[in-house]
């Protein structure tokens, strides 16, 4: 079975060698003939829903201060070996900010607005947080709920794409968490399915690139000189790097991926969804415009192979080829550290030395939009506000604005799942049909 080409409404600058190896590079006429898409899969993608007593807002957690920067380094880079000298170096990003990550009070204002859309449209369920490697931890509060007589749980990952780091593991968090304290057996947690296709989260980044494009091109009217003299802006797409072992990892195995990976794919569905919405909101903003996938982010050593182009050699590219930037931080959904110093202070100083005008869009945050949008996917898998009480009509109901089926409930146990020895880990949602 093959796939359609996607739409590509204006042209894809992404370098056809910026890509795992799970698939063809590029899909075009040479490739979609032998190209067997994910979304070919037939096997259930939808749960029917349940009775949930409790909903966890779980995310990766970040330093509240000074003194918890290297702590909370060292739990980020637990069992790998890293000493505190190198971790310092990484802690500079925090310290210039007070040793505050922005990413636990944009949880908790994400929480509060979860809260009160809950609380006027249902389901009438508590929802708490929890973190990775910070307070409050996911074993603490597991152990908590257990205690006051949850039973069944439901988890919403604050990461929209199918990955090692954005999906599977914070399924085994939870797994490890279940075993580690007992409760496999006793505490069912299941978990929200991944949600860059949904219109909730799509549609702050439409809106922040309308803003965008307008901006940009009010900096060029009234600049006196253009770095190319052109009048060309390039949108720079911009996610969180991962090792091309992790990306060729991603999804669900025996099938093709756009960019040689599911993470890859989904991030180029994804941007391709928020120029259809740009475009039906003013075709004009896309004269001259063009667009690519770019990275952010990456550590490990050198001789470890990323995905690529980091956004600060993508711009470097560029000198005297365009005039205008726009960054999209398309692979996250609000302002912590990594695009707070990534982006706001890195990609925007290079921009600046290069004498592009440029700006940076937001992330969803607390965006309407999208925090209704969060709601509505936990609302589809609680029987009192699912819209069916079967899994194919809670199927049926799912809205992408990208074309497909939407992502898996519960997983493949091949998904996304790591291939390097010794790293078989309890995990929770684990398809068993």
């Amino acid at each position: 079975m093959t796939t359609q080409l996607p739409a590509d409404i204006i042209p894809n600058q992404t370098d056809p060698a910026n890509t795992a190896s799970n698939g063809p590079a590029v899909l075009d006429e040479s490739t979609i003939g032998t190209y067997t898409s994910e979304r070919t899969l037939t096997r259930p993608r939808a749960s029917a829903p349940q009775d949930y007593d409790l909903v966890i807002l779980s995310s990766f957690g970040g330093p509240e201060g000074q003194d918890d920067v290297i702590p909370f380094l060292r739990n980020v880079t637990a069992g790998r070996g890293i000493p505190d000298e190198r971790l310092e170096e990484v802690a500079t990003h925090y310290r210039a900010n007070g040793g505050v990550s922005p990413i636990n009070e944009q949880n908790r204002a994400l929480l509060a607005a979860l809260r009160q859309a809950m609380a006027e449209k249902g389901p009438d369920i508590e929802i708490t947080w929890a973190n990775r490697n910070w307070e409050p931890y996911v074993n603490d509060v597991v152990q908590q709920a257990y205690d006051e007589g949850k039973r069944k749980i439901l988890v919403l990952a604050t990461s929209a794409y199918p990955g090692y780091s954005s999906c599977r593991q914070y399924r085994e968090d939870y797994g490890i968490a279940l075993e580690k304290l007992g409760l496999d057996g006793k505490l069912q947690i299941d978990k929200v399915r991944q949600f860059w296709d949904t219109p909730g989260f799509i549609q702050p980044f439409i809106d922040g690139l309308v803003e965008g494009l307008t901006d940009v091109r009010a900096q060029l009217a009234a600049a006196q000189q253009a770095a190319a003299g052109n009048g060309k802006i390039r949108i720079m797409f911009c996610t969180h790097s991962v090792p091309t072992n992790a990306a060729n990892e991603a999804g669900p195995r025996g099938v093709d991926y756009e960019g040689g990976s599911a993470y890859v794919e989904k991030h180029l569905e994804a941007a391709r969804a928020v120029l259809t919405g740009v475009q039906a909101v003013d075709p004009a903003l896309l004269d001259e415009v063009d667009w690519e996938l770019v990275y952010q982010s990456r550590s490990g050593p050198p001789s470890m192979p990323w995905l690529e182009p980091d956004v600060n050699d993508a711009l470097e590219a560029l000198d005297g080829k365009v005039d205008g930037i726009v960054l999209v931080p398309l692979g996250f959904v609000s302002d912590h550290m990594e695009v707070k110093w990534d982006l706001d202070t890195e990609a925007l100083d290079t921009c600046k030395r290069l004498g592009f005008a440029a700006t940076r869009t937001p992330t969803p945050g607390t965006h309407p939009a999208y925090v209704e949008g969060l709601r509505q996917l936990i609302a589809e898998r609680v029987a009192s506000t699912a819209p069916a009480q079967d899994a194919d009509g809670v199927q049926a109901a799912r809205q992408s604005v990208c074309g497909g089926n939407g992502w898996f409930d519960a997983c493949n146990p091949d998904c996304c799942k790591s291939q390097r020895p010794g790293s078989e880990k309890p995990v929770i949602a684990d398809y068993q049909g």
